[in-house]
């Protein structure tokens, strides 16, 4: 059976990721801090929950083990664990910009680190799940956008060094999606400018070519294809899963104006 390993897989876009890929056959582990929302998608998937935090490298070895264990080899990992401290670089602690780029960029390589034996042996695929802000800065964002920015990189150097080994190494790029996370950055924009999370949302979005947030699933489809067989020859892509928004020139877009 195919495997996948899925960090950050009990909620949002990891839990997507998981459903999906279980629907395409795949034998599902699913790791991360919060073991009740884990063990609720493995029920779901008929897969395995490891209670592992990434950003620790024993745990993150934990749950590659745990997943090579139960499938008798792994096919693929989803680096999707994260999270964010807001910030600008003068007001943000050592603590907290420490406390984010452990987690989305040095657990990634933690987990990575761990499962590339496995993948050179099944010659398997990585597919990480970074940001539109590590393509584009964020206002008081600096650890999270620097992390995102980080993990890109690092997801093209692993498709460079082991390309030619037959492992493939791609990444996808999301906007504002509608999960747990998002939706608290929109209440807390809804407290600052008046209004609900949904005018918030249409707020966040009113630039962007598609004028909505998108959904978990749709980026999940999008990690799936990478992860398939169908895109046998992609290898080193950052791929926006954000409604268009990262095409959009902000400083020309006052000159869009709609005729009524």
């Amino acid at each position: 059976m195919t495997s996948a390993l899925i960090t950050g897989g009990g909620s949002g876009i990891g839990a997507a990721a998981a459903r999906r890929l279980a629907a395409a056959g795949y034998g599902i582990c699913v790791s991360g801090r919060r073991r009740e929302p884990l063990e609720d998608v493995a029920a779901e998937t008929g897969g395995l929950a490891v209670v592992a935090d990434t950003s620790d490298r024993k745990a993150a070895r934990k749950a590659v083990d745990a997943a090579v264990e139960r499938f008798g080899g792994l096919d693929v990992l989803v680096c999707n664990a994260g999270g964010g401290a807001p910030g600008a670089v003068a007001d943000q602690t050592p603590e907290r910009w420490n406390g984010v780029l452990a987690t989305n960029l040095t657990g990634a390589f933690f987990a990575c680190n761990a499962a590339l034996p496995h993948l050179l042996e099944s010659r398997g695929t990585v597919v990480t799940v970074a940001s539109i802000a590590g393509l584009r800065a964020g206002p008081d964002s600096a650890a999270y956008c620097t992390s995102k920015a980080g993990l890109i990189m690092l997801t093209q150097s692993i498709a460079l060094d082991y390309g030619p080994r037959g492992v493939r190494a791609n990444c996808v790029c999301p906007g504002w999606i509608r999960t747990a996370m998002a939706d608290r950055a929109m209440d807390e924009l809804a407290a600052r400018t008046g209004g609900d999370r949904e005018d918030a949302y249409a707020r966040a979005n009113e630039l962007v070519p598609l004028r909505r947030p998108g959904t978990a699933e749709e980026v999940a489809e999008a990690i799936a294809w990478l992860a398939s067989p169908n895109a046998s020859y992609v290898n080193g892509a950052v791929l926006s899963v954000d409604g268009g928004g990262a095409i959009v020139d902000v400083a020309s877009a006052a000159f869009a104006v709609e005729e009524e």
